[in-house]
């Protein structure tokens, strides 16, 4: 505490609530930030409890109630401890000795700690040092108070921790051990299998739907845990909704396509902990694109097919819905170009969490038993430093052993990591190949290259050796969705959220081939909306995705990646010409008049993409004529997109949702489940009830 001296004298007084109101103010908003400060702040008031919890056991004095009567009482008549309990000025000298008797032994342990450290032989160059330090509380000697409860409670409170082996990594497969506290067991992949591994972590021995019914809910239970509010870190960027558009003034919009999917796991996290998430986790379009839609596949030479749909508005009954669809080419696992595959992975200390690295650990494993013979796999690590734990390799048995042997600990130097990640696949670079990073962290860079504008020019710097990144977030509590999001955007590559074992399965098995193989890149949506047909029009989503309508024909414009098999969706809701509601428009010209031209389309879609490794975009151009209506119940595309955007309105609170609700999302969402294979659908009815529940607007409603 000691860039907190104009505070440690007042921490007593404000305990007992005796600061006035400008210091209390003052102290309350130092203590949201200062951790140290609150630690502090506990561990007095912790003494003061067991010091109140003690005398409440003893006897009370026969005058007890008449000395309380007594206003001011001479200090020469206190003859027992309870009249110097209620003096404020023997509780401020207790707690004050109390606090440095923890400073004295903080201080020493520092010491001991550095003595070690010198003791301890210095690594050389290319080793990785992973360091945990072990847990250690406040603990407090009351040594004139006897009291055998109290003092049994103090020593039960401290518990010593135990003690094994930690790795620290060359970069070779040799290994130094280091002491640390007990981490989590080590799972063997080839020992436990695929159930094995699920079992391991608390899900069921069948996660996969295939001994249950066709669409039956996925069972998710396991490794999320809840994190105190005052420990939350998590960090969302801000969404402002898209607003209507008045198509006259504005009768383009362009926007560079998005195959993330992370916002949606995100969400069934905090609704499997019975929380709605906040606002700004939700992202419309990552949760409409985190379903597979019945596209046809591309029957040209373009590798993917574009599908466009216009219905009803389920939400305002006077308003339209357009959906354009993008599908990619499926490509068969073994027909996929080799990969030549850097896993960057996280084992800070902030990743020392069931939901963290043990999961991490689990999701490698799926991913490793689906590579080939003539795939190549490396791995980083970064913690206080970074290192190559793994040279790369096809041998399936090393890529194991390495991975059993990670262990966390540390800060988060994850810009060091990143460069090395970088180099190492540089360093065997496939030139037919898929050559990919793929980080795996919570986001929680905290040393060395840490802003986010300096992590994505160095990411926008790497991206141009032709190295795309793909990103996975992991656990709760301190996660930086905000930073990984910009990260896969700028990395050419795309951001999955890892929540529990099954969702590693979808992202890094099922769909295998779009995670890691990109058809098309900078891939943008253009579209131009004609003014006699549509009076204003709002995308749904894609609020960060946003383009310049200058950008559109411009190929040095950065913009989404497609992935082999992948779908996209985006929604517009259209308000037709001739509406009566107000738009907002911009004033009168002075020196331009608009002239429309009579035709019966309703917009007209143009699409731009490069080949992976090309330089110049193709033009694909489409349109959609006014009254080729279709019906939300028959339509099992637009139909269950509607009620996944409908269902995401709701918990933004959006101020476009017009007539939305729970009900009608999910009477929509059955409706058009269809075949359901995976359950994936099936589970997101389930979700919507349990938002409906945890809604207290909606409650009030439906009462």
């Amino acid at each position: 505490m000691k860039n907190c001296k104009p505070f440690e004298k007042q921490l007593v007084a404000y305990l007992h609530g005796e600061l006035n109101e400008t210091d209390a103010a003052a102290l309350d908003r130092h203590l949201e930030s200062c951790a140290a400060c609150r630690a502090e702040l506990a561990a007095q008031r912790a003494t003061l409890d067991l010091l109140g919890e003690a005398l409440a056991a003893a006897p009370a004095p026969a005058q007890l109630v008449a000395k309380r009567d007594i206003p001011h009482r001479p200090a020469a008549h206190r003859t027992t401890l309870a009249d110097y309990w209620y003096s404020p000025q023997f509780r401020a000298g207790l707690v004050t000795a109390a606090t440095a008797s923890i400073f004295v032994f903080i201080s020493l342990s520092f010491v001991v700690v550095q003595v070690v450290k010198k003791e301890s032989p210095a690594f050389t160059a290319d080793e990785v040092a992973i360091e945990v330090p072990a847990p250690q509380e406040p603990h407090v000697e009351l040594q004139k108070l006897k009291v055998p409860q109290l003092e049994k409670s103090v020593a039960q409170s401290a518990p010593k921790p135990k003690l094994k082996k930690q790795v620290v990594a060359k970069s070779s497969p040799t290994f130094k051990a280091v002491p640390v506290p007990e981490a989590a067991p080590i799972i063997s992949a080839e020992a436990l299998g695929d159930e094995g591994l699920v079992a391991s972590l608390g899900f069921s021995s069948q996660p996969w739907g295939q001994d249950k019914g066709v669409g039956e809910p996925l069972v998710r239970r396991g490794v999320w845990q809840a994190t105190p509010a005052e420990f939350n870190t998590e960090q969302y960027d801000r969404i402002v909704d898209n607003a209507f558009k008045d198509a006259m003034d504005n009768p383009l919009s362009t926007f560079s396509i998005d195959v993330d999917r992370a916002a949606y796991a995100n969400v069934r996290r905090y609704l499997t902990g019975n929380r709605l998430p906040p606002p700004d986790a939700v992202r419309i379009e990552e949760m409409v694109n985190y379903f597979e839609y019945d596209y046809p596949q591309p029957s040209g030479e373009d590798p993917f097919a574009v599908s466009m749909e216009v219905a009803d508005c389920p939400w305002n009954q006077a308003h339209r819905l357009a959906l354009i669809g993008l599908q990619g080419l499926d490509i068969e696992t073994r027909n996929l170009p080799p990969n030549n595959l850097v896993f960057l992975l996280d084992v800070s200390g902030s990743m020392n969490a069931p939901n963290k690295l043990p999961l991490l650990k689990s999701a490698m494993r799926l991913l490793v038993n689906q590579l080939r013979p003539e795939d190549r796999v490396a791995i980083v690590v970064y913690a206080g430093a970074a290192g190559c734990v793994l040279e790369p390799t096809a041998d399936k048995a090393q890529i194991f052993d390495a991975i059993n042997r990670l262990k966390a600990g540390g800060s988060t130097a994850g810009g060091a990591g990143i460069r090395l990640a970088y180099q190492t696949a540089q360093d065997h670079f496939l030139p037919n190949g898929n050559n990919r990073v793929i980080l795996a962290t919570d986001g929680d860079f905290n040393v060395g290259v840490s802003s986010d504008g300096d992590l994505t020019r160095l990411i926008e710097e790497k991206r141009k050796s032709g190295v795309f990144l793909s990103v996975l977030g992991f656990g709760t509590g301190n996660l930086k969705d905000s930073k990984m999001e910009k990260l896969a955007g700028h990395g050419n590559g795309n951001y999955a959220y890892i929540d529990d074992i099954l969702e590693a399965k979808k992202v890094l098995v099922n769909e295998m081939g779009g995670t890691l193989v990109t058809i098309a890149k900078d891939v943008k949506v253009q579209v131009e909306f004609n003014p006699r047909q549509v009076k204003a029009y709002r995308l749904i989503g894609y609020e960060n995705r946003l383009l310049a309508k200058e950008d559109f024909d411009n190929d040095q414009k950065d913009a989404g990646e497609l992935g082999a098999g992948h779908t996209v969706t985006a929604l517009y809701e259209l308000v037709p010409a001739g509406a009566g509601e107000p738009i907002r428009q911009a004033g009168k010209l002075k020196y331009q008049k608009t002239k429309l031209i009579d035709s019966d389309d309703l917009m007209t879609v143009k699409l731009r993409y490069k080949q992976p490794g090309g330089i110049a975009s193709k033009l694909i151009v489409q349109t959609v004529k006014a009254d080729d209506l279709n019906d939300l119940r028959a339509g099992a595309n637009i139909g269950f997109a509607s009620a996944v955007a409908e269902f995401g309105l709701l918990l933004r609170r959006s101020e476009h949702k017009g007539a939305a609700n729970y009900g009608e999302v999910i009477r929509r969402a059955r409706q058009t489940r269809g075949a359901d294979v995976e359950g994936y659908r099936a589970e997101f009815i389930r979700l919507v009830e349990k938002a409906q529940m945890l809604d207290s607007e909606a409650v009030f409603l439906a009462e």
